[in-house]
């Protein structure tokens, strides 16, 4: 297996994914920590954190998302998101507002101050990205969000996959 700081010859195709995968375990994991970080900082739960990082990636890709879509993408039961939401909600952190295009649906945005919380912890991460990524050429970004694109599109598709699997029956013994 390839690791970095060892000089040898250049990694292969196979070497390359391995290191790939590496880096976004490493990405995931410190996300993690830092998700951690912010929940402590700002009295929320993990689950909490977890919410409103949903609601941020979702509000981020322009497609905001429903209570129903949350309690999917958390495996939560309707009575523990309606709870988490409402929780949300008297913390200040998000918002309900009906869907402009369906108003039968309500959405959840982050609201002014619950963005302003979230900003002003994740500013300085923003910072030290832009530095770190000074020395980086265009196109060396451009390849890195394709590579970025591709393992999202890989682990929701793994997710589906997850998400149809049913548990094997267990074989009866006889006994009663």
């Amino acid at each position: 297996m390839t690791s970095r700081g060892k000089k040898s010859s250049p990694p292969n195709r196979a070497d390359l994914e391995k290191l790939m995968s590496a880096d976004m375990r490493a990405v995931t994991a410190q996300s993690d920590r830092l998700g951690r970080y912010f929940a402590r900082q700002n009295d929320v739960s993990g689950n909490d954190f977890h919410a409103l990082l949903h609601v941020m990636v979702a509000e981020t890709a322009g497609v905001p998302i429903t209570s129903g879509e949350l309690r999917q993408r958390m495996g939560l039961s309707g009575a523990a998101i309606t709870y988490l939401v409402d929780r949300m909600m008297a913390s200040g952190h998000i918002t309900r507002e009906s869907d402009p295009g369906d108003r039968r649906k309500v959405i959840l945005r982050y609201s002014d101050s619950g963005l302003a919380t979230a900003r002003a912890f994740f500013a300085p991460l923003g910072a030290h990205s832009h530095e770190a990524m000074q020395g980086l050429s265009d196109e060396d970004l451009s390849a890195a969000s394709r590579v970025f694109t591709a393992l999202i599109a890989a682990m929701r598709r793994y997710q589906d996959e997850l998400s149809s699997w049913k548990p094997p029956e267990r074989a009866s013994d006889g006994a009663t």
